[in-house]
């Protein structure tokens, strides 16, 4: 139960950073993946930040994979410490199985584990928690015999 709390939480975090974000997450042809940038909240943002977007990334930022079988709809992050999943940081997206998406931080984001939760078109959620993400560069997703898994690197 509480790996779908924790699923849960990390997909309303992506959604909240997609719905935050100025743009849609970049959708490239050749490579199959997107990008999702995910900010903190304002009370972790320092007052003035004056910086290109290469410089806005984060040890946090990693790369995730959908092996699933099924197209992800919406997918939260949240730091584990909170108990709120936040907005869908896919927004209007999707991420269709066999892509990828690129999950962005903001360089002042500062929490090392993170819980992360998709959800199908259905609303069937799956959750992962305790993703120490100082320490993963890529999260590839699998759902087989009924049970979410997924491989860190």
């Amino acid at each position: 139960m509480k790996s779908k709390l924790v699923l849960c939480g990390l997909t309303a975090l992506v959604l909240a950073i997609g719905a935050c974000s100025s743009a849609p997450p970049a959708k490239t042809s050749n490579t199959n993946t997107s990008t999702v940038t995910v900010t903190p909240a304002p009370a972790q943002t320092p007052a003035s930040t004056t910086s290109s977007p290469a410089s806005t990334s984060a040890a946090q930022d990693f790369t995730l994979i959908n092996e699933t079988g099924v197209e992800i709809d919406k997918l939260f992050i949240s730091p584990h410490d909170k108990n709120d999943w936040e907005e869908d940081i896919l927004g209007r997206d999707t991420l269709p199985s066999g892509q990828s998406v690129d999950i962005k931080f903001h360089r002042a984001e500062t929490a090392p584990v993170w819980d992360l939760r998709i959800e199908d078109t259905k609303g069937n959620g799956i959750e992962w928690q305790n993703l120490n993400l100082l320490e993963i560069s890529k999260v590839t997703l699998y759902y087989n015999d009924g049970k979410g898994t997924a491989k860190i690197e």
